[in-house]
């Protein structure tokens, strides 16, 4: 089956496009960032005992880096790295694994899902398996050169007509 890309990267909506005789596979990377407001001591407790940052809106890393498939940025450690979901917008209650990506911009699975990676989060760092199913380019542009991808133009002017 033929595979297609979408840029999630600059999705203002909650958007699912499906396209006949094609996989559309989300693609970028993005960062989830809660309100300041939910700060408090839990999340604070996961940074300090288990070296977990979640990402706040007034602290949002700037990713320098495009993947395909998407991976959806929630978390930092204290190494640079970032934690993320893979395939899809974080929600820990999907089946979407969780994955550690370092600064060398290599991936890491370090849960099949959500509710899996809060249960191994005492021991998350030493789960790592290595993931091969990550692609990095340095920007969308990059990754269109080897990779066909979906007009979001032309599919947000069809929607508003």
């Amino acid at each position: 089956m033929k595979k297609i890309y979408f840029d999630q990267t600059e999705a203002t909506a909650c958007m699912s496009v499906i396209v006949r005789d094609a996989q559309v596979i989300p693609a970028g990377a993005t960062v989830s960032s809660m309100p300041v407001r939910h700060k408090n001591s839990e999340y604070q407790r996961y940074g300090d005992e288990y070296d977990i940052q979640f990402i706040f809106d007034d602290n949002v890393p700037q990713i320098d880096f495009y993947t395909i498939p998407q991976i959806d940025i929630f978390a930092t450690d204290s190494k640079g790295g970032y934690i993320a979901s893979l395939g899809q917008n974080v929600d820990l209650d999907s089946d979407a694994p969780i994955c550690y990506i370092d600064i060398d911009r290599k991936c890491f699975v370090v849960a099949p899902n959500g509710r899996e990676f809060l249960n191994r989060v005492k021991q998350w760092k030493t789960l790592m398996t290595p993931c091969t199913d990550v692609e990095f380019f340095a920007s969308r542009e990059e990754a269109s050169a080897k990779y066909e991808f979906l007009d979001r133009e032309k599919i947000e002017q069809a929607l508003s007509k």
